[in-house]
């Protein structure tokens, strides 16, 4: 199976970016009119973030939406086949910060949010610091997709660290300089051993795990921001957001990350993946953010 889809992708790889966005404009036809891909509960979680907004406004973000996952889904493929100098062209970052805690002999964790398109980000920033990149992903159950995505997250070198056994993954790593990347909005497998924090209008659980191993062991982190500039075109920003983590009370990087999250996403929308089930989990008095670290 993982031969076939490469062998699939690879031939839409070839395919010229104005070509793939007309098949990509297809492909939200498709998913949008016809086969409504997740269209109640993207409509629900636009209606609970902005509550402001008319129905007209909300149906205007929510189609905005589905063309920027179709088109990501090309863009996705187009990396087989993308060359370093056409991304430089395509994505844009100071990395600057970055560089600087390298030369200071500082690890680094970069926290993001689920905003188009991550997967050019990644490769992006791989090709412009001198770190070891790592980043934190959840392995897809299908093996054979597993594979491919794998395949093209590993490109141009990023390691690539399973959610489900940081331990073993960064094993390798302890007590050398690495920068790791973690998407810190995923939605939590257990409400109880979460910080709680108001999100979009509702009480939203999110790991402690990336602040826990952030303070335990002094990493500076910095928070990054993906700006959709036109289509086939981004900008990324970085924001040293703490330096010296293990000086903060517990609770306060991820509060500062859902806050600079949650402007981010007012400022523009469509760029936040709404399909997510986010707010699987619903907010009980007894889920404390204080307490001990576990």
């Amino acid at each position: 199976m993982y031969y076939l889809l490469l062998a699939f992708c690879y031939g839409i790889s070839i395919l010229p970016l104005w070509l793939l966005y007309i098949i990509s404009d297809g492909l939200c036809f498709l998913v949008y009119n016809v086969i409504g891909y997740r269209k109640k509960v993207v409509f629900e979680n636009l209606k609970q973030a902005f509550p402001d907004k008319t129905d007209a406004e909300i149906r205007r973000i929510a189609k905005k939406y589905y063309r920027n996952l179709t088109d990501m889904m090309v863009e996705t493929i187009k990396l087989l086949t993308m060359s370093k100098r056409s991304l430089q062209k395509r994505f844009d970052c100071d990395l600057t910060v970055l560089q600087q805690l390298y030369d200071q002999g500082k690890s680094c964790q970069l926290h993001l949010g689920h905003n188009f398109n991550w997967e050019w980000a990644n490769l992006f920033c791989m090709q412009g610091v001198r770190f070891p990149f790592l980043v934190v992903f959840m392995p897809i159950t299908n093996k054979g997709v597993n594979r491919m995505f794998t395949h093209f997250r590993e490109k141009f070198g990023t390691v690539l660290v399973p959610a489900n056994d940081m331990k073993t993954g960064m094993a390798p790593w302890i007590g050398k300089q690495y920068l790791l990347a973690l998407v810190a909005d995923q939605n939590p497998g257990n409400p109880r051993r979460c910080y709680w924090y108001p999100f979009l209008n509702k009480m939203t659980p999110f790991y402690k795990g990336p602040e826990m191993s952030a303070r335990r062991y002094n990493i500076p982190v910095v928070f990054a921001d993906i700006r959709k500039v036109r289509r086939g075109y981004y900008k990324a920003q970085l924001k040293l957001a703490f330096e010296n983590p293990i000086e903060e009370p517990e609770g306060k990087i991820t509060e500062a990350f859902v806050q600079y999250l949650e402007k981010n996403i007012h400022e523009q929308p469509e760029v936040w993946v709404w399909s997510h089930r986010r707010w699987k989990h619903a907010y009980r008095p007894e889920y404390e953010n204080a307490g001990s670290e576990e």
